[in-house]
Parts: structure tokens; C-alpha cells; sequence
């Protein structure tokens, strides 16, 4: 039987966890800054700081996590080398940090992911196998490849050291920023969201965490409000990386210290992305725009607060910008 998971504890991180990560992948990352605008401000009445993950090593956050789950490895697991499932950003991160280690790494990705992030995966010495877009489908693929080659399983979420890395980035927000009233961050998963909301609540108790999430993903909204996890929306979202279900272990930390899931619509991603090209110049993904989607839409009480905003992603296909073709 293969290995399905590194070894580790299966609790959640705490923050002196998050920190140690912090130490340990500090020389492989970006400490990415945080951009304000005043016409964004005076648009919502608040005082919005966007931490850019989107200008992190290979485009988002994900290298946060990816890279301290691998440099956590024993050398006897790392030898194995690592495998993934993916729709891409994880999948280059891990890709990336798997080269530094040394290491291969196989990635499995739906055939319909981006070009864009299948090409960073492979640029980055990642493998691919390619699945099916459904989760099934990819769970089996992905332990049919583990089978085959012996990797060990980094998981996108279900793996506390990749939610450790994860919560690296508010760690970095609000010790810049340290006087936020709410802090805003995508769910998908929920890896980023779970070490968002530690991070987070244990540096500033007072803080209120938001999850943001497209309405027409909106499983973690339906889970946090039914109690229980909630399968995946039949709907579609031009947010493709925020797609996946939550898990357990990000289920039982989101009940435990998020506040609240705010949804945006299609219309309103669009609309954020532009606008944070027009405002900030920055690229984000549809994925990554959705946390700013919140404030700029007045989807929660931003008048007066001081709001941390995690742009989680900029990985776009600059041939395929869905703001430009949605106004032809």
C-alpha cells in the first residue's frame, strides 16, 4: 500500500506552528508587501490593505505551504519524491519546491485547467497526468500515480503543515498591518482561509476573519451554515481555484474561528479584477480577486474599518483576460 500522507501530527496548527514555518521557508519566499489606494478607500469608506500573493514565487500563496510541507520531510520521505492533485496553483508551487529539495514531483491536473497554469506547472519540473475535472476523478488518478511511483501525498489542504505555511502570510499582514478590524481571505479548500483565521485570531483576538467565496461556489458558506460539509456547487465559476471542498480538519478550524463566508457574484469578480488593474496595477485572478470582491461590492460593514484583504493569486492566461473579453 502506498503512502497516502506525509507523516505528521493530524491537529491543527497553532500559532508558535506558524511561526516555525515562518523560520523555516523564510529564504525560499517572497515576503510580499501590502498595497493600499486612496480611490479605493474613498469608494468604500474603509482603509483596505491588499497583501499581494499574487506577486509571490510562483504566483500565489500556495508556495507558502507547499514549500513547508517539503522542507518538513525526513530524507527518507523526500527521496520518494511527491505527488499532488491539482487545478494548478498548488501544483506549481509544489512543482517549485520540490526542485529545491531536490526531488521530483508529479503533479495530476484536470485536462480543462488553464494553459497558463499548466505551463508554470512543467516549467517548474513538475510531471503531469492528466484526469477529469470531478473529484472522483481525480482522487483516483492521483492514488493510481502514488501507487505507481511511491510518492508521498502533499495535500492542497488536508495536511496541517501546508495549512502552517499557508497562515505564514496574515502572520506577515498583521505584523505590518497591526491594528486590522477584519481581515478577508478566499476559501476553496480551505487551507489558506484555516491558517488565516490562527494566524489571525491568536496574534489579535479581536479581529473578525471573512471568508470570501463566489456565490456560485459556495459549499464552505452552505457547510459553516448546515453545521456539516456540503458538497461542491453544480454551478460553474470563472473563479476556477476555488473549486474544492472543505475537509475535515479545515471544516472543524473554520467553525472555530472564522466569523463569517461572504459570496460574491461573477459580474462582481470581473468587476474586481478590472478594478484592481485600473486602481493597484496589479494582474489577480479571478480566484485571488474574490477577497477584495467582498469589500469593493459592500458584501459585509466596511465603512471605517480597517480591512486586510490576501490577494491570493495572479496566475492569468494574458491571452484569455475574462474582464477584457466579457465587455467585447
Amino acid at each position: 500500500m502506498a503512502q497516502t500522507e506525509q507523516t505528521t501530527a493530524t491537529s491543527a496548527p497553532d500559532l508558535q506552528t506558524i511561526r516555525a514555518a515562518h523560520e523555516r521557508i523564510r529564504p525560499q519566499i517572497h515576503h510580499t508587501p501590502v498595497f493600499t489606494s486612496e480611490s479605493l478607500d474613498t469608494m468604500t469608506g474603509a482603509h483596505l490593505f491588499f497583501k499581494c500573493e499574487n506577486l509571490q514565487k510562483t504566483g500565489s500563496f500556495k508556495f507558502r505551504g507547499a514549500t513547508n510541507a517539503v522542507f518538513s520531510l525526513t530524507d527518507e520521505e523526500a527521496k520518494r519524491g511527491v505527488v499532488t492533485v491539482s487545478s494548478g496553483n498548488h501544483g506549481a508551487a509544489l512543482s517549485l519546491a520540490a526542485r529545491r529539495r531536490g526531488i521530483p514531483a508529479w503533479i495530476v491536473m484536470p485536462g480543462a485547467a488553464p494553459r497558463a497554469k499548466r505551463q508554470a506547472v512543467e516549467a517548474y519540473g513538475g510531471r503531469v497526468t492528466e484526469c477529469e475535472y470531478d473529484m472522483a476523478s481525480r482522487d483516483a488518478t492521483c492514488k493510481t500515480l502514488q501507487e505507481k511511483t511511491g510518492a508521498i501525498l502533499i495535500h492542497p489542504y488536508n495536511n496541517p503543515r501546508v495549512i502552517a505555511g499557508q497562515g505564514t502570510a496574515a502572520l506577515e499582514l498583521i505584523e505590518d498591518v497591526p491594528d486590522l478590524d477584519i481581515v478577508i481571505s478566499p476559501v476553496s479548500g480551505g487551507g489558506l482561509l484555516s491558517g488565516t483565521a490562527i494566524s489571525s485570531k491568536s496574534l489579535r483576538p479581536q479581529i473578525r476573519v471573512i471568508g470570501a467565496e463566489p456565490k456560485n461556489a459556495d459549499d464552505a458558506y452552505r457547510s459553516l451554515a448546515a453545521g456539516q460539509i456540503e458538497p461542491a456547487a453544480k454551478t460553474q465559476t470563472i473563479a476556477d481555484g476555488l473549486r474544492a471542498v472543505l475537509c475535515p480538519l479545515t471544516f472543524s478550524i473554520l467553525r472555530q474561528h472564522v466569523d463569517e463566508i461572504a459570496l460574491v457574484t461573477e459580474e462582481e469578480i470581473l468587476a474586481t479584477m478590472r478594478l484592481l488593474w485600473e486602481r493597484l496595477k496589479l494582474i489577480v485572478e479571478p480566484s485571488g480577486a474574490v477577497s477584495a470582491g467582498i469589500a469593493l461590492h459592500n458584501k459585509i460593514t466596511a465603512r471605517g474599518k480597517r480591512i486586510g484583504i490576501i490577494l491570493s493569486g495572479g496566475n492569468l492566461d494574458l491571452d484569455q483576460i475574462p474582464f477584457v473579453r466579457a465587455a467585447k
